[in-house]
């Protein structure tokens, strides 16, 4: 009979040690050990109000796990809502569980909803995407802004929670600029996110109260973020050519930036001014569908150029430009219904996006433009062209051919400024070896975006 006692008192011992499972000794936040220095304020404040409990050991155990019941419990007790230990919507969630009451009176606010088979699963590790639903939803938060993460895109279901998370000063994210949104999480990051939803003086800034100077583009294949104005100071995060970012500081060369949740220091020289007008390119891949172009060496050329003309999209998105593409896949549109496609969506400029064929030994990038005069849009071409061909054989490390007035016909035939770009030969050797790497494609399109930029600023 004692061995039984002792062995039940024993396992009521080991339960307890689960935040506020079971009735725990009373902690005071002076007397617990373990919170972290840099949090001290955040994590008093909670245990004041009785929203943390420490072990009874006396630690904080900040980079332990929560569970989801442990954060239903802590955000119940933060909104103040009925713990009473009751029977729940979900069945995996046993009514004599410390967390019972507290599932069900976030179910009952509009606060949790479960997974789609009707489970909370309430011993699973939460998430930092889950973390950010649950808070996000208790506090009931409506601001959004244009705040973004790199592993968090707009189509992400977590997305919204995210933003809003993040507009209200309740999270920063992750050097880098990362959320991390799989990722679990810990009682340290938890309670910081319940303190600075609670308290206002908590919360992070994110603007720092300074105004915005300018917008500029990367003009870089990577560019380090610094915490401080050299090459000194700690990299925090890397930017890629194209992101926008908000420059808020000068300091002699070194501009101090925002991106998305991402900020510090970067050198002006890899910096372009963002084009400020409302600015729609039409990107063109070539041939499609029946016409496959120009076959050697292993390469098509219809499926190299939409495979190029697809990341120059994404790059020209980046930087703020608007995207025409007269085609996204593989099928034929004429040579006048790809101009059609690109004055019915109001395009300003027309790419069309090619690669070369002729004798084996012919190598290099060349550009063409169609002028009978000199008119405007003629002159626009001009430019045009020659912006991107600069680019374009840097780029590609290949001889450059230079800049033509050729009346092929979707660059004669076209109201807007028009260019046609070859990218290399598929019948050299040396240049098709480039175009079947994702490297120099990558670079293709990135010549490409950067030289449509560098024509929308000459235009303003």
């Amino acid at each position: 009979m004692i061995m039984k006692v002792l062995r039940m008192l024993i396992s009521l011992f080991l339960l307890s040690l689960v935040i506020g499972q079971l009735p725990v000794i009373k902690v005071s936040a002076s007397s617990m050990e373990g919170i972290p220095a840099k949090y001290t304020s955040e994590i008093t404040y909670l245990v004041g109000k009785s929203v943390v409990k420490g072990y009874p050991d006396g630690h904080f155990h900040g980079t332990d796990e929560v569970t989801r019941e442990q954060a239903a419990t802590m955000v119940g007790r933060a909104l103040g809502l009925n713990g009473q230990v009751r029977k729940s919507a979900f069945p995996d969630v046993n009514e004599r569980s410390y967390a019972s009451g507290y599932i069900q009176s976030a179910v009952e606010a509009g606060i949790i909803k479960g997974y789609p088979d009707g489970t909370y699963k309430p011993k699973s590790m939460m998430t930092r995407g889950e973390m950010a639903y649950l808070i996000s939803h208790a506090l009931d938060l409506e601001d959004t802004s244009d705040i973004s993460y790199k592993d968090v895109n707009q189509k992400s279901p977590v997305y919204q929670s995210v933003n809003l998370l993040t507009t209200a000063g309740i999270s920063e994210g992750t050097p880098g600029g990362y959320f991390l949104p799989g990722k679990t999480i810990t009682r340290t990051e938890f309670s910081l996110f319940v303190a600075r939803g609670l308290n206002s003086a908590f919360k992070v800034s994110q603007e720092e109260d300074l105004e915005v100077l300018s917008k500029k583009v990367v003009d870089a294949d990577f560019l380090n973020v610094r915490q401080g104005p050299g090459t000194q100071y700690e990299t925090v995060g890397r930017l890629m050519t194209g992101e926008t970012v908000s420059v808020y500081k000068k300091e002699g060369d070194w501009r101090f930036i925002h991106s998305g949740n991402l900020k510090g220091y970067v050198h002006s020289y890899y910096l372009l001014d963002k084009p400020q007008g409302n600015w729609t390119i039409a990107l063109d891949p070539g041939h499609g569908g029946r016409d496959p172009g120009a076959s050697a060496n292993g390469l098509v050329e219809k499926e190299l150029v939409l495979d190029v003309s697809l990341k120059a999209s994404e790059y020209m998105e980046n930087t703020g430009v608007d995207v025409v593409m007269t085609r996204q896949t593989d099928w034929y549109p004429s040579l006048d219904g790809r101009v059609a496609l690109a004055t019915k969506n109001d395009a300003d400029a027309f790419v069309s996006i090619h690669a070369n064929a002729f004798a084996s030994s012919a190598t290099g990038v060349e550009t063409f433009y169609y002028a009978a005069g000199l008119s405007n849009r003629e002159y626009a071409s001009v430019k045009l062209a020659t912006f991107i061909n600069n680019r374009l054989y840097k780029e590609m490390d290949m001889s450059n051919r230079g800049v033509k007035n050729v009346g092929y016909r979707v660059v004669k035939h076209n109201p807007l400024p028009a260019v046609l770009t070859e990218i290399g030969f598929l019948t050299n050797e040396t240049d098709a070896s480039k175009l079947k790497t994702d490297h120099y494609r990558e670079a293709a399109a990135r010549a490409i975006a950067m030289g449509v930029v560098d024509y929308y600023n000459w235009k303003e």
